[in-house]
């Protein structure tokens, strides 16, 4: 009864068109090599964090080719909402259409065992960026509108998603063991400096923060760590080779 993670699948199954492997090399077979790494690590015991941009579909309908290919794959997967998730609308409508080993979070609480997991997507902020660490590319699947956001705009959407974040981690229950934040957008700067959501996680004692997001970083440099209690963990699925991440090893046998 383990807990896993890996962020951004950015699945084509039902949008072949927009497979990955069109934007970079190291995408080439993603499809094949996640389920491989996945069919290897994790049991239908475990729990398997997806912190947002599961797949390229527009439409739910469409979205189902993609949610049921991971429904095959073993375990519980626990779904975050990312940017790129255009399919995901109206919530009810969302988990009336899910297949039967898939959650997912949206203002509130999962409680998994004796793990707690609660998180918002979040948005785009200027309190850091990302800029340094990364080799900026072109993505012709992302819609206009993402591009040109205004910068007050994508602030009132940033405190929007702080207000959500919290709205979710003050349903955490206070005996919970352990306790895990999801968030699409990364919630700190590489280098931990201390903002706004990670004053927000450590104010609900949360002891680790798994997120995604971001792509194509410069020679695989390592970013992120733990600050003030808090395990930040970078799991974008191109920057940790396809492979979930383990968070939380069970102690049974």
């Amino acid at each position: 009864m383990s807990i896993w993670a890996i962020a951004d699948l950015h699945l084509s199954i039902s949008t072949p068109a927009k497979s990955m492997e069109m934007l970079s090399e190291k995408w080439k077979n993603y499809h094949e090599r996640i389920k491989k790494n996945w069919s290897n690590l994790i049991t239908d015991d475990d729990l398997v964090l997806i912190p947002g941009d599961i797949c390229w579909a527009s439409t739910l309908d469409d979205a189902l080719l993609d949610l049921v290919w991971i429904d095959k794959l073993p375990g519980k997967k626990l779904l975050l909402k990312g940017n790129h998730d255009y399919w995901w609308g109206s919530l009810n409508k969302v988990k009336s259409a899910l297949p039967k080993s898939i959650s997912v979070l949206q203002n509130d609480v999962y409680l998994f065992k004796d793990t707690a997991i609660g998180g918002a997507r979040l948005w785009d902020t200027q309190e850091y960026n990302f800029n340094e660490y990364i080799e900026f590319q072109e993505n012709p699947y992302a819609k206009d509108q993402e591009n040109d956001v205004q910068v007050d705009l994508q602030e009132k959407i940033f405190a929007r998603e702080l207000i959500r974040l919290e709205m979710s981690l003050s349903k955490i229950p206070k005996g919970a063991k352990n306790k895990i934040a999801m968030t699409h957008y990364p919630p700190i700067s590489a280098d931990l400096k201390s903002s706004k959501t990670a004053q927000i996680l450590e104010k609900y004692g949360i002891q680790i923060c798994i997120f995604g997001h971001l792509h194509s970083i410069k020679n695989d440099v390592k970013m992120f760590g733990e600050k003030n209690n808090v395990n930040y963990i970078f799991a974008a699925a191109d920057y940790i080779d396809f492979k979930p991440l383990l968070i939380i090893k069970s102690n049974e046998e």
